[in-house]
């Protein structure tokens, strides 16, 4: 019982959450290797169709070994893959994750991490049982604070030169969500 709650399925109204599998591959190295969408990311972008496969095969080993929870994000009406969005960092005994996300620029700017987010942030406070989510990212990076500000998350801390990638060091902006900070939103 305890392992499916690694691999759900998560529909919202407009998405399907659902584990990686190979055939996303092609998908994923498309959005991947976009150095725009990798410009904030501690990783550089994606090279090649091995880089898709294995950050899938490496996926699904972290979430049979309950470590993490990451789904790719589908859109309904078409079936294409958006992006990815994840919950990783899974500490069970202090009850807290880290969130994170992935969007194809395609998808960009059409309330589809709100969607997800929420989703997954539920996700995770209901079933996994999390009393505290985080979200690090690039004090630079203006769309995902306020898509986390959306989300509730509070900006709790700045870490400086955190990241070094390509040559450039980066600081990372810390955020966090409690499972008490919206009650009514809990049931």
């Amino acid at each position: 019982m305890y392992q499916e709650l690694f691999f759900p399925v998560i529909d919202t109204e407009r998405l399907t959450l659902k584990p990686l599998v190979i055939d996303d591959s092609g998908s994923l190295l498309e959005i991947f290797s976009d150095p725009e969408v990798m410009r904030y990311w501690n990783t550089a972008p994606w090279a090649t169709i091995q880089d898709s496969i294995d950050f899938i095969n490496e996926s699904n080993d972290s979430m049979r070994r309950q470590e993490s929870l990451i789904l790719g994000v589908h859109l309904k009406s078409t079936g294409e893959l958006a992006g990815k969005c994840m919950l990783f960092g899974y500490d069970k005994e202090s009850k807290r994750a880290e969130i994170g996300f992935g969007l194809g620029r395609s998808c960009w700017g059409k309330g589809y991490i709100g969607e997800a987010g929420e989703a997954l942030v539920q996700y995770g406070f209901d079933s996994l049982g999390l009393r505290r989510i985080e979200a690090e990212i690039d004090p630079d990076n203006q769309p995902s604070a306020k898509a986390l500000e959306k989300l509730g998350f509070s900006r709790e801390g700045l870490l400086r030169q955190r990241w070094e990638v390509n040559g450039v060091v980066s600081d990372s902006a810390m955020y966090g969500r409690l499972v008490s900070d919206h009650p009514a939103q809990h049931n």
